[in-house]
C-alpha cells in the first residue's frame, strides 16, 4: 500500500504539474502572438498532457513523439517568418534549368515534366498519386511507432533523423526560396507576396471523390515558396533506409514502392519539379550520414542514450 503511494506521489510530483503546465501555457500564447489562435493548439497540448499522465507507459510513449510535436511546431511558426522576405524567389531560373536537364519534347514543344504530365493526366494516376502523397504522414508515423515497441533506440534514432532532414530542409528554404512548378502555371514568372497554398494536381483527386481533402491540408501550408528540396521526398527514403537497417524483410518492397510512388506523385501533381525531387533525396542522404556521425563519434551519442533511458 505505501509502495503505491510512494510511486503516485512520484508520477504526480509539483515540479512534473509545474512544468507541464508552464510548457503548454507558453506554447499556447506564442502561437497565438506567431500564427494566432488555432483549434489544432488545443487538441495538441490536450493530447500532451493526457497521456503524460495516464500512465507511466503513455508518458514514455509521448516524450518519445516529442520530437514529431517539435517538427509540427516549428513548421507551424515557420508561417511567423515566410522565407521570402529573407532571400529572392527563384522562380524562373528553377523553371528553365528543370526543362533544360529533364525537358520532354511533346508536339513540337519543349515542356517540363509537369507541364507534360499536366497535358497526359488520367483518373487512375489521378487516384494513385494522391493516395501516395497522403501517406507521407501516416506511413512515418507508423514506422515510428513500430519501432518504439519493437526497438528503442533504433526509434530514436528514426525520429531524430526525421527531425534532423526537416531542420536541414528548413535552412535549405531559407537560404533558397523557391516556387513550386504549379506557381509558374498560375502565375508566370511574376513574384506575388502572400500567395496562398495550392492543390495543383491533386485538385484532382478531391474532384474524383467529391471531397475537400488536399484542399483542407494545403490551405494550412506554412509556406509556398518552399518547394526546394522536397522534403516529401525525403520523408519515404529515410523510412526505407532504418526498415532496412532493421531487416524489416517483405515491407522493405512496399516502402521502396512507396518512395518511388511519392517521388512520382510529386511531379505528377506540379508540387515539385524533378530538381526538387532529387534536393529531397540528397537532403535525406546527408541527414542520415550526418546524424550517423553524430551518434558516433560525439558527445550527442550520451544524449541520445539518455533519452533512450528515459523513455525505456
Amino acid at each position: 500500500m505505501q509502495d503505491d503511494i510512494a510511486r503516485t506521489n512520484s508520477f504526480f510530483t509539483v515540479k512534473t504539474i509545474y512544468t507541464t503546465t508552464l510548457l503548454s501555457l507558453a506554447y499556447l500564447l506564442l502561437s497565438v502572438v506567431l500564427v494566432g489562435f488555432k483549434a489544432d493548439q488545443l487538441i495538441l497540448i490536450l493530447i500532451f498532457n493526457s497521456l503524460f499522465y495516464i500512465s507511466a507507459g503513455t508518458r514514455k510513449f509521448i516524450l518519445g513523439f516529442s520530437i514529431f510535436v517539435v517538427y509540427w511546431i516549428i513548421f507551424d511558426y515557420m508561417k511567423a517568418f515566410p522565407n521570402y522576405i529573407f532571400n529572392t524567389v527563384h522562380i524562373a531560373d528553377l523553371y528553365h534549368l528543370e526543362k533544360k536537364l529533364f525537358g520532354i519534347h511533346f508536339h513540337g514543344q519543349e515542356l517540363t515534366p509537369n507541364e507534360y504530365w499536366k497535358l497526359n493526366t488520367s483518373s487512375f494516376l489521378d487516384v494513385l498519386t494522391g493516395l501516395f502523397y497522403l501517406m507521407w504522414v501516416p506511413v512515418p508515423l507508423a514506422f515510428a511507432t513500430y519501432l518504439f515497441f519493437k526497438n528503442r533506440k533504433q526509434f530514436v534514432y528514426f525520429s531524430l533523423t526525421f527531425l534532423w532532414v526537416n531542420l536541414l530542409g528548413f535552412v535549405v528554404y531559407y537560404a533558397f526560396p523557391a516556387a513550386p512548378p504549379w506557381y509558374v502555371q498560375e502565375h508566370g514568372f511574376q513574384f506575388i507576396y502572400h500567395t496562398a497554398g495550392n492543390t495543383a494536381g491533386l485538385s484532382r483527386f478531391d474532384h474524383f471523390f467529391n471531397i475537400h481533402l488536399f484542399q483542407g491540408i494545403y490551405s494550412k501550408g506554412s509556406n509556398v515558396f518552399a518547394a526546394m528540396p522536397s522534403l516529401h521526398s525525403s520523408y519515404p527514403l529515410i523510412v526505407l533506409y532504418y526498415a532496412l537497417k532493421n531487416k524489416m524483410g517483405a515491407i522493405n518492397i512496399f516502402f521502396f514502392i512507396l518512395v518511388m510512388g511519392i517521388w512520382f506523385a510529386a511531379v505528377y501533381n506540379s508540387h515539385h519539379y524533378v530538381l526538387d525531387v532529387f534536393g529531397g533525396m540528397i537532403c535525406a542522404v546527408v541527414a542520415i550520414f550526418s546524424f550517423n556521425y553524430l551518434v558516433k563519434y560525439t558527445r550527442f551519442k550520451d544524449y541520445t542514450r539518455q533519452f533512450i533511458n528515459k523513455i525505456s
